[in-house]
């Protein structure tokens, strides 16, 4: 979520598709954004309730399964998606970004980051082609940028080569 801090989409409603234990939609709620965050595990979810109640902090942790994502509270002006996408099969994606598009309106923004097929590797997120991003989200989407970034991680070593896709609602 660092690309946020180049000021490229300013505090409104978002949504974190795949928020794990919540550290990104705490994050966004302490940069002002309205937080509503999905995943598909009781534990992450009850682990980040724990955590945004320690902190003070309302977010709308919700679990559910995607792509058949059924929520309220939207349309987003902002969705995030550090682990999903590339986890979901091929006959799915398309499905996805229907989704996403009935879930935001014209200019939101969604910020994709997702593993990157063209380094092989045995561990790390699975991986996706740039042509598949390219190809589930065109004509539903205006690309802002797809380039390749390093996932974070605590060792030494870079983390795993990943995408990072900025699209918006046309």
């Amino acid at each position: 979520v660092k690309a946020l801090d180049s000021g490229i989409v300013a505090p409104c409603r978002a949504l974190d598709l795949g928020c794990g234990t919540g550290t990104n939609a705490i994050y966004l709620t302490q940069k002002g954004f309205d937080v509503t965050a999905v995943d598909l595990s009781d534990v992450a979810i009850e682990i980040a309730n724990e955590k945004a109640a320690a902190l003070g902090i309302k977010v709308d942790f919700i679990k559910t399964t995607l792509p058949d994502l059924n929520i309220k509270g939207g349309p987003f002006d902002f969705v995030f998606d550090r682990g999903c996408f590339h986890a979901i099969d091929n006959d799915q994606r398309i499905r996805y970004a229907e989704m996403l598009k009935h879930l935001t309106r014209k200019n939101s923004i969604f910020l994709l980051l997702c593993g990157n097929a063209n380094e092989p590797r045995e561990d790390g997120p699975p991986t996706v082609t740039e042509s598949e991003i390219r190809e589930t989200f065109s004509g539903l989407f205006d690309f802002i940028w797809l380039r390749d970034f390093r996932f974070d991680t605590l060792a030494t070593t870079p983390g795993p080569l990943g995408y990072s896709c900025l699209i918006k609602h046309i």
